[in-house]
């Protein structure tokens, strides 16, 4: 069955699939859900056969931890998969990876971001609620170094999602909890593993965000997320982190390697699928004194604006006015997902 259900995801451009106790299939298409009721309603049982199927050896270990993550291919395309205990059934969410790893012209990112891909050192962070194209992002940005340039990276994900093949660079590509066992880990090790480059897919933790300051200090491109949604709320996390005594030194230590933040979204295009609304940060002399200072978050929207022409960054309304006046969204979609709305509609009468 679950075959079945994955060839209609697929045929119906599907990004994620829902399994889960009392209902058929879900999809989620061009963000939102669609009840599959061509297939049957899952009992406990079938859900159960369907993860044991998925996960294979790795079914003890989800009954131990009762969630899991996992990677598999199918149908000639690879997905990432979570399965987890509700109501004392198992539910499944299974992510499908492109078949392809994107450019950064295909995403329609701006141009900018392609800037992040010539830094020799320094830290670059992709922001971003769950499901908001973060992986996709860094995965375009790592293709974009790959294709260009002689580099050793490292990626450290949870789970692997884009294969990268060698092209110009070596990328070694390590999955938590099959290759290495946490993140913090990871990056510990990758000090002796002597990287040009390294991509953390999720910085969670007090440790690994340490690690990863300590990367970029010694002279690599760490390239990394957080589930913030925007530059000053990025900033404001990892030094939140810290306890307050520590924290004056990290704002010290962040101005001095942070390069930049893409904090980003997913909205519905016109011709089907999403596209990503993009805030653009490059970390100029301006923007690490705001850091270095704790100054206030509107200071570092004004420093993005100013650098808008000579740098190509953008705040999260010219990103969308932009996206509106290519017609790449229509007006409702903008609207509805303007932060500011008044600073939204100056900007499409210019």
């Amino acid at each position: 069955m679950i075959t079945d259900i994955i060839k209609s995801a697929l045929d119906q451009k599907a990004s994620d699939i829902h399994l889960t106790e009392g209902l058929p299939p879900v999809f989620r298409i061009n963000g939102r859900l669609a009840v599959q009721r061509q297939f049957d309603v899952f009992s406990a049982g079938a859900l159960a056969e369907t993860a044991k199927q998925l996960l294979g050896e790795n079914y003890e270990n989800y009954g131990q931890k009762r969630s899991f993550d996992f990677s598999f291919h199918a149908e000639g395309r690879r997905f990432r998969g979570h399965v987890f205990k509700q109501r004392g059934a198992d539910a499944v969410v299974l992510r499908v990876i492109p078949a392809e790893v994107p450019t950064v012209d295909q995403l329609l990112l701006p141009e900018s971001v392609k800037k992040f891909t010539s830094l020799r050192d320094g830290l670059v962070l992709v922001t971003g609620p769950t499901g908001s194209g973060k992986s996709t992002t860094l995965a375009a940005l790592i293709n974009e170094i790959n294709r260009a340039q002689e580099k050793h990276i490292i990626t450290i994900e949870d789970p692997v999602e884009f294969i990268h093949p060698h092209r110009r660079c070596i990328v070694n590509q390590r999955e938590v909890g099959t290759d290495v066992e946490n993140f913090a880990d990871a990056v510990r090790s990758a000090m002796r593993e002597d990287p040009d480059i390294l991509l953390v897919g999720e910085m969670r933790d007090l440790e690994t965000i340490q690690n990863a300051i300590t990367m970029a200090e010694t002279g690599h491109l760490v390239f990394a997320t957080l589930h913030t949604r925007s530059a000053a709320e990025t900033i404001d996390r990892i030094i939140d982190v810290f306890p307050p005594v520590q924290q004056q030194q990290i704002r010290v230590q962040l101005s001095s390697i942070l390069q930049g933040i893409i904090s980003q979204c997913l909205v519905p295009a016109v011709s089907g699928g999403r596209v990503p609304v993009c805030e653009v940060m490059f970390a100029t002399d301006g923007i690490k004194s705001i850091i270095k200072e704790n100054g206030p978050h509107s200071s570092i929207k004004d420093q993005i604006l100013l650098n808008h022409r000579k740098l190509g960054s953008c705040t999260y309304e010219q990103s969308l006015a932009a996206l509106y006046k290519r017609g790449l969204i229509d007006r409702d979609t903008a609207l509805e997902h303007a932060k500011d709305i008044e600073t939204f509609k100056r900007m499409v009468q210019r």
